[in-house]
């Protein structure tokens, strides 16, 4: 039986085994997942004016750069080097290192082709509050609860290759300000997402033994669904239904 089969037929999974647990949590990427939000709908379809998509990589940038920063708690909180090792090329994923480009400077080169100045991004000056307060919140999440919920909050990346393929496409398609190089953070993504799913994957599927760590992690991912959809909804309140908050990004007039 396929995944999603035992969907349809027991959207309820309950939580008696890892079987079960990796069923709820597929469950929850195909109903909470960003992916489905009315935000992306625009932006992959066409829908949004150049501001629109600046104020949108203008303030995904602030959770781009953020991510190292998490995945350094996320390290502090493990006695076990192997871990430790594991999950320490997440940072360099995004950081880069000596000699090769890392995701945040692949983001970065997003913004300056979409026309913004990269010092203004970096400071972060222009972005949303509700952009600030779910990305701190994230890494207090993975400060302050379990170890295991702090790996099973990544578990997102279980379903982003998806999201990555249809924002490439989608984004090439249909706005002559984008270009493949550009697009580059995605592209890389496309490998690099799946490997780190897969770790905590097999992490969460072997630590969480009992039935409340089971709900545990599942709890976890849904707060990362959240943490990822409230970013889109103010992104929608502000720019598409054009409630800019003071001190916020204005775009110039199109």
């Amino acid at each position: 039986m396929s995944v999603a089969t035992a969907f349809a037929i027991n959207p309820g999974v309950s939580l008696r085994s890892a079987d079960e647990l990796e069923l709820r949590l597929r469950e929850i990427g195909a109903t909470r997942y960003h992916n489905l939000h009315p935000f992306h709908g625009l932006l992959h379809g066409g829908k949004l004016n150049k501001g629109q998509v600046q104020a949108w990589a203008l303030n995904r940038y602030y959770y781009q750069s953020t991510i190292p920063i998490k995945d350094a708690v996320v390290i502090s909180r493990f006695r076990d080097r192997d871990i430790r090792m594991e999950w320490r090329h997440r940072i360099e994923d995004h950081d880069g290192n000596v000699g090769s480009e890392g995701g945040i400077e692949r983001w970065l080169k997003l913004t300056e082709g979409l026309g913004l100045d990269s010092a203004y991004v970096e400071s972060a000056e222009g972005i949303l509050p509700a952009t600030r307060f779910a990305v701190d919140a994230y890494v207090h999440f993975v400060r302050d609860r379990t170890p295991l919920e702090a790996i099973a909050s990544s578990l997102t990346e279980l379903f982003a290759p998806n999201l990555h393929e249809e924002r490439i496409s989608g984004m090439l398609a249909h706005y002559d300000f984008v270009n493949p190089e550009i697009m580059s953070y995605f592209k890389r993504r496309l490998e690099q997402a799946p490997r780190d799913a897969n770790f905590a994957l097999k992490y969460v599927r072997e630590h969480a033994t009992t039935p409340a760590e089971r709900e545990a992690v599942c709890n976890a991912l849904i707060f990362k669904t959240n943490v990822l959809w409230v970013q889109l909804d103010a992104l929608y309140h502000a720019y598409v239904s054009g409630h800019i908050p003071p001190g916020a990004f204005v775009p110039e007039a199109s």
